[in-house]
């Protein structure tokens, strides 16, 4: 079960988003494990879900490049690729574990980086 909780948000990506700037977004996600670790796959979904729902923009394509361990503090760099190629980098971090919900942060960097040629 996913459950999420936002903070103001919008986010910037020439191809992707209009125009609109991320400042900052809020999720988080229910694991079954005794130690709580959210899957890259998951964690990726997540993100974009939260993304897309905050600017009402359809939903980007994002990757994370490893699970999300769920320990206060823990962080990963996912990416966001536009369809034009360009990508814009994510940050995420653990805010809060209670028991196996892990609540995290999402804040994307001001600037993407332009398509490889």
């Amino acid at each position: 079960m996913i459950k999420s909780r936002l903070t103001a948000a919008t986010w910037t990506l020439s191809a992707v988003a209009a125009g609109a700037l991320l400042v900052g977004c809020s999720g988080s996600v229910s694991v079954g494990s005794t130690d709580p670790k959210v899957s890259k796959g998951k964690l990726a979904d997540t993100v974009a879900e939260q993304l897309a729902k905050t600017t009402g923009q359809p939903k980007p394509d994002v990757t994370c490049p490893e699970d999300l361990e769920g320990k206060v503090g823990n962080t990963t760099r996912c990416t966001l690729t536009a369809s034009d190629g360009s990508t814009l980098g994510i940050n995420v971090k653990v805010s809060e574990v209670d028991g196996k919900k892990v609540n995290f942060d999402i804040q994307a960097d001001q600037t993407p980086s332009p398509a490889a040629s």
